[in-house]
């Protein structure tokens, strides 16, 4: 599957945003989906995943402040973002896997296969 996101931009500290990524390609209910960001000079890390099902799985550092949803019709992913830190720039990639064997597992991102290109979010203070 292809992805596209988009959404980022400048936002103030405490403000929300709220990132999309289409996708194109069969099959898009089937597709577990996932957020990931990487900070200047950081590794890309985890954010939020969104299993087949209504179960999700969130980074400790954004649970309760960000939600991932999906809508299967419109083939699209979202990340909501709520009180928004200085620590959440970074360059926003959703992905997506049909091969997943747990939640859990969604942490990493070698269990992903498709990656959109990516969206940057600034959070100024």
């Amino acid at each position: 599957v292809q992805l596209q996101a988009s959404g980022g931009g400048l936002v103030q500290a405490g403000g929300s945003a709220k990132l999309s990524c289409v996708a194109s390609g069969p099959s898009f209910s089937s597709y577990v989906l996932g957020w990931f960001r990487q900070a200047p000079g950081k590794e890309r890390e985890f954010v939020a995943a969104h299993w087949i099902d209504s179960s999700t799985l969130y980074a400790d550092s954004v649970k309760d402040r960000f939600i991932i949803s999906r809508d299967n019709v419109k083939a699209i992913v979202y990340l909501q973002m709520n009180s928004l830190k200085p620590e959440d720039t970074a360059v926003y990639y959703c992905a997506a896997t049909d091969r997943a064997w747990s939640l859990t597992s969604l942490r990493q991102e070698y269990q992903f296969e498709d990656w959109g290109q990516g969206t940057q979010v600034t959070v100024s203070s």
